[in-house]
Parts: structure tokens; sequence; C-alpha cells
């Protein structure tokens, strides 16, 4: 493995909390929290909020069997949604590895979570309709998964109601990762955070708020850019990719944000649907 195995970020849904489709969001996108990681012929997914329903779509255009990993940092609703109208999974040709770290703790399974998830009167068929190949899989955070192709995915426990789970997957010789739905303490660094996004090329963090509107929602479990951005200059990790976007932000908003990461961090940005990041 080389710098010549392609390692790519696509971002399918950059929202957090609900999704929006005004027009005042057209620009960054309303879709809820999806990512997409390539690494070389393996595809991991990070998180099925509703852009899992665009990329469902990308993946069944060229007609062939799908192998693929889907990661939860955690199951509330804006992380899941998109689940049901994942087209892919209701294929029996495709294979998908279902990955989940904040239940196991509480005594809980991913399965049955998400077989509540599809469940009259919330939705009107059942999990198992779902006839691709699924293998669920719960872990402790701070476990290693070990995925072929040499793709090492190291987790961690995020600050968030009922749980969450952050993400580094490594990958010839780079590093992304995803840490989102996560609050962060004034002045006291997540030490968790910062051992699982040290060294990274790119660090995607929960940028819900600025640390001027943070005061106000304290408890909700969320952070901001600039925690993003002092993360990342105490753990000598690289650039910074804000995320999780306020539905109240709108595109206006995004762009002031965008400027002042920049100024501050140059090579970083805001996230936007289509976006993709080559490593």
């Amino acid at each position: 493995m080389g710098q010549a195995d392609p390692f790519t970020v696509h971002f399918w849904g950059v929202r957090g909390t609900v999704p929006c489709t005004t027009a005042a969001t057209q620009r960054y996108g309303g879709n809820t929290a999806c990512v997409e990681m390539r690494c070389g012929n393996q595809r991991l997914i990070f998180d099925a909020g509703t852009g899992l329903r665009d990329l469902g779509r990308e993946m069944l255009a060229n007609g062939a069997p799908i192998r693929s990993h889907l990661f939860f940092t955690h199951t509330h609703i804006d992380h899941v949604l998109g689940l049901p109208f994942f087209r892919p999974a209701y294929d029996q040709r495709n294979c998908f590895e279902f990955w989940s770290g904040h239940l196991a703790t509480q005594g809980r399974r991913l399965a049955e979570v998400l077989d509540q998830l599809m469940q009259p009167p919330f939705f009107p068929v059942p999990l198992d309709i779902m006839h691709a190949c699924i293998g669920f899989h719960d872990f402790v955070p701070g476990e290693v998964i070990a995925l072929g192709e040499a793709v090492r995915v190291a987790t961690c426990s995020l600050n968030h109601p009922g749980g969450a789970v952050g993400y580094r997957v490594e990958f010839a010789g780079r590093a992304a990762c995803y840490v989102t739905d996560t609050e962060h303490v004034p002045g006291t660094p997540d030490p968790a955070v910062l051992g699982l996004i040290a060294g990274a090329d790119l660090v995607i963090y929960d940028a819900t708020y600025t640390d001027q509107e943070f005061e106000r929602f304290q408890g909700w479990g969320h952070s901001t850019w600039e925690e993003g951005v002092r993360l990342c200059e105490a753990a000598g990790a690289g650039r910074v990719v804000a995320f999780h976007h306020d539905p109240d932000h709108d595109d206006a908003a995004m762009d002031r944000i965008a400027a002042a990461l920049e100024r501050r961090r140059p090579g970083s940005m805001v996230a936007r649907e289509g976006l993709v990041i080559d490593l």
C-alpha cells in the first residue's frame, strides 16, 4: 500500500438535528449526516442520515453487487432517518456490515434498536424486509476494527446524551477522523478526542454552534468549529472540516463561518453536500 492507493471522503449529508430544504440552505445542503470514505476498493459509510438516500441511488447506478460497511456514531433520529429509504439494503445481491459502539455499554444491540425504528406506527415495513445480507456488530468504544485491504478503524467515546462514538480511519499511511455529536468542556480539551485525532490528515468535527452561541446550548451535546481548530492544534492534526450544521444556519451564516475558519486554519473548510476530498 502506498500513496497511489485512493483515499477519498465524500459528503452526502452535512446537516444536524433535522433536514432543512429551504432556498436559503441549498448551497451547503439540507440532508442530515452521511459521509462516505473510499479506501482503495473498500467503501465505508458513516451515519445513515437522510443523505444516505442519495448515496444509495449512486451505489445502484452501475447495477453491480454492493459490499460496504456502515458505521453509526449513535442512533438519534437525524443519524438513522435515511436507513429505511436506503434502496441497496432491499436487494438480496448486496452485503452490508453495520457497526455501532454506543449501545453495548447500555446492554442494548444495534439490530434491536433499528428494528424498533422500522415498526408501525413509525414505519410501515419491518427491518427484515431488507433482503440484503446484513451483519450487525456491537463493539465497545476504544476497540480497533481491522477491515480488509489494510483499513484500520479506531474508536472512542464522545460526550453526547445517550452516548456516541468517534472514528479514525487509517489507510495507506493516511488518516481521516469523523468526530460528530460531541460536547466539549470549555478550556479542557477532551483527551479521548485528542488521542483519536492525533496526527490525522483530516478531522471532520461537530461544528453545530460557534463559540459565541455555545453558552446558550450547553448540555445539548454539540460543539463549535473553534473547538475543532483548538483540538487539531493541540493534537498536531491537519485540516478541519466543520460538520453537522445547525439547521438555523443558512448559507450566508455558513459563508461567514467558512471565511473565519479559513483565516484561522488555512486549508480547512465547511462541509457541503457533494464535497469530495482526496487524501
